[in-house]
């Protein structure tokens, strides 16, 4: 994303200047504060007044409690951009905010509110959300990235799914599986247009050479076939052709990587965590793959791409893009890059705990606490950089 144009005369305090700003650090202090109450959830030393199962809790705040925020925070930044509109500021976004975390206590109390009422708060905060994005992109005649408004649907009929699938079954497996591909489908489609771009433009400059490839019609094919992967495992995620489709679309996908040049971006920590966060998405396709063949727990996939592919992305990228936005150098700091070993490490961790079920009494601490540092790191590390005004030259 570009730097925004143009302000309007704020004169509020900076956290409520920049739509990233609040999102990217309540979001992330949340996903690192969530983990640390799911701990002990898991080894039923706490209990929350949630209407969910514990493990649909856990579930339903990392895909539709944290995501949704880092999203927001990137789209309430990147639409001004594309619209030439000021961005919201100010009382707006407050307003946002505030729904955004009222949806975090209402589902965390639903037991006692009632499962639609905390159905209805969590999902108005996405409808807010789409409303203020179509209402930018329309304004500013930007109808091509009006697409945005689709990926914001998807979610938002992954969460009501979410909850009636809770309520009417008591567990919820078809709006898991649907909000993991629906993140992975943006995941891959983000990351083919970043990855490879803020590569070029570095080795082009520090370190001349191979670059990566152009995109292309592998890349379609690539996308088509995780697209159906994705599509065949929420429908079918036992299938044994489902596996083989999975597997297939994993191994493309890991193609695809490996043409970026990622491997020649080492002296670029901001650069380089973004292949490796992009790593786990052709692991967890094979993993989850060789759990629909019997292979292997599901779980192990699952938190390739989880607690991998989109942990490890939304921090390369709120890292990255927070920088930009306020004029500081495009430096990843020596507390940064020990806080992407951390994260790196918590998703090995947590993929290895499942695969070998008889480490995970020491291997699933190790995960959330090296998850919950890294977030909760981060938002400290980051701390001025949200709350302070934007760095001019």
């Amino acid at each position: 994303m570009a730097p925004i144009p143009r302000l309007r005369d704020y004169k509020g305090p900076a956290l409520l200047s920049y739509g990233f700003r609040p999102f990217f650090l309540f979001g992330s202090l949340y996903a690192g504060l969530a983990i640390l109450a799911w701990l002990p959830m898991f080894y039923g030393e706490l209990e929350l007044s949630t209407a969910f199962a514990p493990r649909d809790w856990h579930i339903h705040e990392m895909l539709y409690g944290y995501l949704p925020a880092v999203i927001t925070g990137f789209l309430l930044t990147a639409v001004p951009n594309w619209t030439g509109r000021m961005p919201l500021q100010g009382r707006p976004l407050l307003v946002l905010v505030l729904a955004w975390a009222a949806g975090r206590v209402a589902v965390t109390t639903s037991a006692w509110i009632g499962w639609e009422a905390a159905a209805v708060i969590d999902n108005a905060f996405l409808l807010l959300v789409a409303a203020a994005m179509g209402r930018e992109i329309i304004k500013g005649k930007n109808w091509r990235n009006l697409k945005v408004l689709i990926v914001l649907g998807v979610l938002l009929a992954g969460n009501i799914l979410f909850h009636v699938e809770a309520h009417v079954l008591g567990a919820t497996e078809y709006g898991i599986r649907f909000g993991i591909a629906a993140t992975m489908m943006l995941i891959m489609l983000i990351g083919g247009r970043i990855i490879p771009s803020f590569t070029r433009n570095w080795l082009a400059r520090e370190n001349p050479g191979r670059l990566p490839a152009p995109t292309g019609r592998f890349d379609v094919v690539s996308m088509i076939a995780a697209g159906v992967a994705l599509l065949a495992w929420i429908a079918a995620p036992g299938w044994s052709v489902t596996g083989a489709a999975l597997i297939a679309a994993g191994v493309l996908q890991a193609v695809r990587l490996g043409r970026w040049a990622g491997e020649r971006t080492w002296r670029d920590r901001l650069v380089l965590i973004l292949h490796v966060a992009y790593t786990f998405v052709p692991l967890g396709f094979i993993l989850v793959g060789l759990a629909a063949l019997g292979l292997l727990p599901v779980s192990a996939g699952i938190h390739a791409w989880t607690g991998g592919a989109m942990g490890i992305m939304t921090l390369a990228v709120m890292s990255r893009a927070s920088l930009g936005h306020t004029g500081r150098a495009l430096v990843a700091t020596a507390s940064m890059q020990g806080l992407y070993l951390l994260l790196v490490g918590a998703a090995v961790a947590r993929v290895c705990a499942a695969i070998h079920p008889a480490w995970s009494g020491m291997l699933l601490p190790v995960a959330g606490g090296a998850w919950a540092a890294a977030f909760v790191g981060f938002a400290l590390v980051y701390w001025k950089v949200f709350t302070h005004p934007r760095v001019t030259a």
